[in-house]
């Protein structure tokens, strides 16, 4: 399967290749905040050399030399690096919270073996139980797999549950989420197979009961997540003090005519002052993007290809890769190994340069 990379993934280009993108870049999430700062900026240039007499310059010089002698006493960048930080440390963890089937379709390989029918039936329904959990917790805090899952009809039609399973889930009356249900038919269904000798022994089915609370136990951190949220007064502390800097730049970067000496250029167009905005506001916009990573934008969980994953490996897994077709065991290709190594490609390349340095050294 050839997946497509995301931006800021793949850094073995050059640093031109690296800045031309636009697709998760600084340049589309914040050209709409810089143009309505250079705007207003370029107007008020103009008016100060164009349409301000004399003294209406002296008044404005002094507006300019108070908003740059205090413009600094806001510490933007401790509070958005410490904003940044608790934001990018929220998101690795909701990222790490992500349930994976594979570990617990293995520990039911292992302890319910058997290539029939109902073998096969019993691990698939216990897998599709158990990835019901995330698909109903993943209905429950993403956008986009809810806006694909308006309802548990479509979940059915997507084959991640059966119909009897919804009449089953619509009959429980309560208030509270529900994604953990499906763990419940999983239990019932495991005791069921460890009392009609299904299981290999009763270790394997404490094994498989792990597994499965570990499974759960992330899907409750991700509805956690989800239920507790950075607190709005840090985000709008955060917001304020920057959008009040980009605000106060308008009038505190404007080159005037008595301004510092150390300085002679009047810069019309103000460099440093758009990329230390393009830092702040890129900073603010990650923060904004990494704190919801269940949403549609360029760098969000793609959870509906997540699903859609866990849903293939199951059905593989199994049903269809199952110990009949486990390939045998060969001694020729260890013994084969074990005498002259592995070689890989870039081994072997190694090697021939080695022989042809070594043979140019004999030649000399």
């Amino acid at each position: 399967m050839n997946l497509k990379k995301k931006p800021g993934l793949d850094l073995s280009g050059s640093f031109i290749s690296l800045l031309w993108r636009w697709r998760g870049s600084l340049y589309k999430l914040c050209y709409k905040e810089l143009i309505c700062f250079l705007v207003p900026f370029g107007i008020v240039s103009i008016i100060y050399r164009q349409a301000l007499d004399v003294e209406q310059k002296s008044l404005f010089e002094q507006v300019v030399r108070y908003c740059d002698r205090y413009l600094n006493m806001i510490p933007l960048s401790f509070i958005l690096g410490f904003y940044v930080t608790i934001i990018a440390t929220r998101w690795w963890q909701q990222c790490m919270a992500l349930p994976w089937p594979d570990r617990l379709m293995l520990t039911i390989a292992m302890y319910i073996p058997g290539c029939d029918n109902e073998s096969k039936l019993l691990r698939k329904t216990l897998m599709q139980n158990c990835n019901l959990m995330a698909v109903l917790v993943f209905r429950s805090i993403s956008e986009s797999v809810r806006s694909r899952l308006k309802s548990l009809e479509d979940v059915v039609n997507a084959g991640f549950m059966t119909y009897a399973e919804m009449e089953t889930y619509k009959a429980v009356q309560s208030d509270v989420n529900l994604y953990w249900l499906p763990g419940l038919w999983f239990s019932h269904r495991l005791r069921e197979a460890q009392a009609r000798g299904r299981i290999i022994d009763s270790y394997g089915a404490q094994l498989i009961m792990k597994e499965l609370l570990e499974f759960r136990s992330k899907c409750g951190i991700l509805w956690s997540y989800d239920w507790v949220s950075i607190p709005l007064v840090y985000t709008q502390v955060v917001t304020l003090s920057t959008y009040s800097f980009v605000i106060a730049c308008i009038f505190g970067r404007q080159c005037i005519d008595n301004g510092s000496k150390d300085i002679s250029i009047d810069a019309y167009f103000p460099l440093w002052t758009v990329l230390q905005i393009l830092f702040y506001m890129g900073l603010l916009k990650v923060a904004e993007h990494m704190i919801n990573p269940y949403g549609e934008d360029d760098e969000d969980f793609d959870l509906s290809y997540l699903l859609n994953r866990h849903s293939k490996v199951i059905n593989l897994g199994t049903s269809i890769l199952t110990s009949d077709r486990c390939p045998p065991m060969e001694d020729a290709c260890l013994q084969i190994a074990a005498g002259t190594g592995i070689q890989t490609p870039k081994t072997a390349e190694r090697i021939s340069l080695k022989n042809r340095f070594a043979q140019r050294l004999t030649e000399l």
